[in-house]
């Protein structure tokens, strides 16, 4: 007799079949279902303890999942590869709350090579005064000295570095150790200058961090200003291998033409999904680059930066579409979105709104958006890549948000209205800006720092797994579903709980009664993550905790 999945007359020799039993499995074919089967790079199989125990035999491998979870890879839709790796194994100062605490930091690290650190928060600091040049100067001991912002948006850097990186004369170099815009660009591409040995170690780092935490899938948003396309070709390399997740690689790079943007594709050695991602129309709130439409409620007079005009963005849009490729920007701030739309519609006059629909175009973070910007996002079917954690981080009262915006900050993140008007969300973790932490950021969806904004768990599931493929305009459409036939892409959880949520416009609810006949989910409301078990990518698994085979 064949197993489930293997056609009449195949040598089921050649594929490793796996089950897994006496769990709870999410999946759309049986909300009851307890156990799965792969067989090679498939599900097989999904059912309940009593089937699986008729058709379990000796040629498979047995997994008893001890009442654990298993659900679709989640999917992070914008992530740095490189800068994650660095950020993991470098200076990390996300606990530091002052200047002189960012120096000590930074006079503790040894060796004679740069320093090169992320994370710092001034927002977080009793005295938000940063260091001046010579103190960091001093800490380093004349060492070149590149520390992130929270945001990646602007940084600390020394002397050295200022003068190697040629910073003199830029926009956003005042002669400070603080560097933005232009100066901050120069700063960071000098920064990192690596040897490919360092640069892939750091990549598999980034990769191996994802799968302990069950990514089975991220999206690489490089562009000129943070890395060279030598980095994108070594990041898109990971899927020549199984043993890490997938590398969804876009490369946001301007383009003049429709000719042009075919040389820029064929220019960079390898396959990407789009020209869009981190392509910047505007900056960061922290960094207050963020292009607003009024002034920052903490610099009088101040706006932020646009970085693309309308045309500019207009024929970058007209350009791809006529390709049919994805095109995207990076844009946070209300009057940034604004340009944003005004260059869909000039675009959309040049080559037709079916065309603009039809590329599949995307805009990551969109941060500030009333009702009338998200209505014209749907009338094109713009994607929105957004990161929950960074409500979850600045979004609390008092918090970076507010200082920043004032009573705007209720507007930002506008997860439900997106929902609501038919706008598709991913989500991601735009890492190292927040740790790759897949159910804290379906928490924050939850816990949203404006009730009405809050959106089901079962909705922020699906849009951390399954909308990440859809954002991506990926060829399987079974990806992020585990059904018989899809793709064997999932992850194992360890978890104390698990809970159907109810939608009540008042309250978050919870419900432990099967009968909802809704794939049940880990209950978030006790405050810890699950803990990842394993991770499996196709069939190939990525990650295994020592327990799970215990």
């Amino acid at each position: 007799m064949n197993q489930p999945g293997v056609p009449a007359g195949h040598d089921h020799k050649d594929h490793k079949v796996t089950m897994y039993r006496n769990g709870s499995i999410y999946t759309a074919a049986d909300p009851f279902a307890t156990a799965m089967v792969v067989d090679g790079d498939t599900v097989a199989w999904v059912g309940s303890e009593q089937a699986a125990a008729s058709i379990a035999d000796s040629s498979m491998e047995i997994i008893d999942l001890r009442g654990a979870l298993l659900a679709p890879g989640f999917v992070d839709s914008h992530a740095h590869l490189t800068e994650t790796g660095l950020a993991l194994s470098g200076l990390q100062l996300a606990s530091v709350r002052s200047a002189k605490e960012l120096l000590d930091a930074v006079a503790t690290v040894g060796g004679s090579g740069s320093v090169l650190g992320h994370g710092w928060d001034e927002t977080g600091w009793s005295d938000p005064t940063l260091p001046t040049l010579e103190e960091l100067d001093r800490a380093a001991g004349g060492r070149h000295v590149y520390l992130s912002r929270i945001d990646v948006h602007s940084a600390l850097v020394s002397s050295s570095l200022a003068a190697a990186a040629g910073l003199k004369g830029k926009d956003g170099f005042s002669g400070t150790a603080h560097v933005v815009r232009q100066a901050h660009t120069s700063a960071r591409l000098a920064a990192r200058h690596l040897p490919d040995g360092e640069r892939r170690a750091y990549q598999a780092q980034a990769l191996q961090e994802a799968a302990s935490n069950g990514y089975v899938a991220m999206a690489e948003m490089a562009a000129p200003h943070i890395c060279g396309p030598d980095d994108l070709r070594m990041a898109a390399s990971w899927n020549e291998h199984t043993n890490s997740p997938e590398v969804l690689p876009y490369w946001g790079e301007l383009a003049r033409s429709a000719d042009h943007a075919q040389t820029i594709l064929d220019s960079l050695g390898t396959k990407v999904l789009g020209l869009a991602g981190d392509l910047n129309m505007d900056g960061s709130i922290g960094s207050r680059t963020a292009s607003l439409m009024n002034d920052y409620a903490d610099a009088p007079g101040h706006r932020g930066s646009l970085y693309l005009s309308v045309d500019d963005a207009a024929t970058h849009l007209a350009a791809t579409s006529l390709l049919g490729v994805q095109a995207g920007f990076h844009v946070i701030g209300d009057a940034g979105l604004g340009a944003v739309l005004d260059a869909l519609d000039a675009a959309a006059a040049e080559v037709g709104e079916q065309r603009i629909r039809a590329a599949g175009h995307r805009l990551e973070h969109v941060e500030l958006a009333d009702q009338s910007a998200i209505e014209r996002l749907a009338k094109y079917s713009i994607t929105v890549s957004v990161q929950p954690g960074f409500d979850a981080a600045w979004g609390r009262a008092g918090g970076l948000y507010e200082q920043r915006l004032g009573d705007r900050s209720q507007a930002m993140n506008p997860f439900a209205s997106f929902y609501a008007s038919g706008v598709p969300i991913a989500f991601g973790s735009d890492s190292p800006v927040t740790p790759l932490r897949p159910w804290s950021s379906v928490r924050a969806c939850l816990e949203h720092s404006n009730p009405e904004q809050r959106i089901s768990a079962r909705a922020a599931f699906l849009g951390h797994t399954r909308a990440g493929w859809r954002a991506a305009k990926y060829r399987n459409p079974l990806m992020g579903q585990l059904v018989p036939g899809a793709p064997a892409s999932f992850a194992v959880w360890e978890v104390e709980e698990l809970m159907v949520q109810v939608a009540d416009s008042r309250v978050q609810s919870w419900s432990t009664d099967p009968r909802a006949r809704t794939p049940l989910l880990p209950a978030l409301d006790t405050g810890s993550d699950p803990r990842c078990l394993q991770t499996v990518r196709e069939g190939h698994e990525l990650f295994a905790h020592d327990s799970l085979r215990a």
